[in-house]
């Protein structure tokens, strides 16, 4: 315990170390789905991760075809809002890229699979 001095009112001021872990973290454990970050990404920014990752990929590995594994919200999202940008890339990378739904995934989660 370190004692700083009084304030203005005559308060004594000093601090402390935290010594051991949070009553919080003690008790509860991250939520699996978003890994204790309280928040999920939106099916829109997963779409534009899954976007970026795609090209990445392209240009580090010449596969034959891309399968992306995500969840239903993602894949919606890329067929009704992104669909020319994903026409568009295929195009760019010159291999085919093909979506499929994996049910169990959570909507922040997905995968690229080089064939």
């Amino acid at each position: 315990m370190t004692v700083n001095g009084f304030t203005a009112l005559g308060l004594v001021e000093m601090t402390r170390k935290r010594s051991r872990e949070s009553l919080e973290h003690i008790l509860c454990e991250s939520c699996p789905t978003c890994q204790g970050r309280g928040a999920l990404k939106t099916a829109q920014t997963v779409c534009y991760e899954i976007l970026r990752e795609l090209l990445r990929e392209a240009r580090q590995f010449d596969a034959r075809e891309y399968r992306v594994l995500a969840s239903q919200l993602v894949i919606d999202f890329i067929l009704d809002e992104e669909s020319q940008s994903l026409a568009q890339l295929g195009d760019f990378i010159g291999k085919p890229v093909s979506l499929q739904v994996e049910t169990q995934y959570s909507q922040d989660q997905y995968d690229i699979i080089l064939m």
